[in-house]
């Protein structure tokens, strides 16, 4: 009679080979999904830069609250706060005394937009927007109207720009805030900022610019571009989510009032406890691209063409929104006659990360508004989707998505195919 004791070493070493098995198994899941998962989705968040997360990390290892006066803890605070603040105004050419950190973009678009028009004189009660301003542009804009303000709407075009004649002629001295996109958030297309702050200024209303897909676009110079306030956001370039920045101007017509109330910090513009360890990640992401940001843009506009030829070597049939309009180097927005994008981008899960537009619009039903604003019909915009690259997109995440991209089209008309077939069948 065999002892249950004796074979005690087989089993265990049985269970010690599953158990490796598993581990390997799992190791070659992650090695996959590596190979075969493209994230294509950088203009609704950017992957933080490992050098971002390591200076946060030693910042959050340091306590302190910089509005702490009496210590040194607060001091080390404060001039890590400071040095971040220096190196959001480095990036964009403005000085540090006109950044106020914020929680992102979305949030320093609202105390521009409101801040604005209720300083403003009594006798400028108009707000002028574009068409396809981000929603927290456009929904504190009509907020404004339950206070005796007028949004004016301005169109734009099939390529997504404004017509600077039809701004210049909607421009007079009622104007109290004009907010021009600057890098649109779904299609990528690059407005004449400079030139409209111009326009502006001429009339004397306050200039507001969504600068936030802007630095990842292109050199944003606050100085030159001549605004009076832009907004930017940290997770768009590599850095953390949940800081952002306001840039104010010094020589703005006039000063924001608040619209929120607190302890005083940053102004008074933003009260609240400042994040010190993602006003470092947010710093040192603007660092970053300041150093290598003019190489970056180019070779992911490299990366975006290769995108587009990887999937028409497929037989992938597509149109490029806004096209030939400057656009973001990473944005590659297409039109799949046909296709149904919500549809292809659920049968990509979990191989593609891409979108049918605008975060912020994410979970909305129908197409976006962004598509018909610029005259898109309405079946046409239920057919783009939004393929976004950024500073770690691989040559093997393009060719990975395409092939996906292509076989998941493939079986769309496949099914749709069958559908037809079998409803004719019933007919006949």
């Amino acid at each position: 009679m065999v002892s249950h004791w004796s074979v005690l070493p087989v089993v265990m070493t049985t269970v010690i080979g599953l158990c490796q098995l598993l581990v390997n198994v799992a190791s070659a899941s992650r090695q996959f999904m590596a190979v075969t998962s493209a994230y294509l989705d950088y203009q609704a968040s950017a992957p933080i830069d490992p050098a971002v997360l390591a200076a946060m990390n030693q910042a959050y290892a340091i306590p302190g609250n910089p509005s702490a006066e009496e210590h040194i803890f607060g001091w080390r605070a404060r001039e890590h706060v400071n040095i971040a603040r220096r190196q959001v105004a480095d990036l964009i050419n403005a000085l540090p005394e006109e950044v106020y950190f914020t929680s992102g973009a979305s949030e320093a678009n609202n105390i521009a937009i409101l801040g604005a028009a209720r300083n403003a004189p009594e006798s400028r009660r108009r707000i002028v927007i574009s068409a396809i301003e981000h929603k927290s542009v456009s929904r504190p804009a009509r907020a404004l109207e339950n206070e005796g303000f007028y949004v004016d709407v301005l169109p734009v075009g099939r390529d997504g720009l404004v017509n600077l004649n039809a701004l210049e002629g909607r421009l007079a001295a009622d104007v109290a805030v004009i907010s021009v996109m600057a890098v649109n958030s779904e299609i990528g297309t690059i407005q004449p900022t400079s030139s409209i702050a111009t326009l502006g200024r001429a009339v004397g209303a306050f200039v507001h610019v969504d600068a936030a897909q802007a630095l990842a676009a292109g050199p944003v110079d606050f100085r030159a571009w001549g605004a009076d306030s832009l907004a930017i956001s940290g997770h768009k370039i590599c850095g953390p989510s949940g800081v952002g920045a306001l840039v104010v101007a010094e020589d703005a017509p006039w000063q924001l009032k608040p619209i929120s109330f607190g302890g005083g910090q940053e102004g008074g513009l933003r009260p609240g406890t400042v994040p010190v360890a993602l006003c470092v990640g947010f710093g040192v992401a603007c660092d970053l691209l300041g150093q290598h940001g003019q190489q970056e843009r180019a070779r992911i506009s490299d990366m975006r063409s290769r995108l587009a030829e990887a999937l028409r070597a497929r037989g992938v049939d597509f149109a490029i929104t806004a096209e030939p309009a400057p656009r973001h180097p990473g944005c590659l927005h297409i039109r799949l006659p046909g296709i149904d994008a919500a549809d292809l981008l659920t049968r990509l899960q979990p191989h593609v990360g891409a979108s049918t537009g605008s975060a912020c619009n994410s979970g909305v039903l129908g197409p976006s508004d962004i598509l018909l604003a610029i005259g898109m019909p309405y079946e046409e915009a239920a057919e783009c989707i939004r393929l976004s690259l950024g500073r770690f997109t691989t040559l093997d995440e393009i060719e990975g998505a395409a092939v996906r991209i292509a076989s998941a089209i493939g079986a769309q008309r496949h099914l749709a195919s069958r559908i037809i077939t079998g409803f004719n069948q019933n007919l006949a």
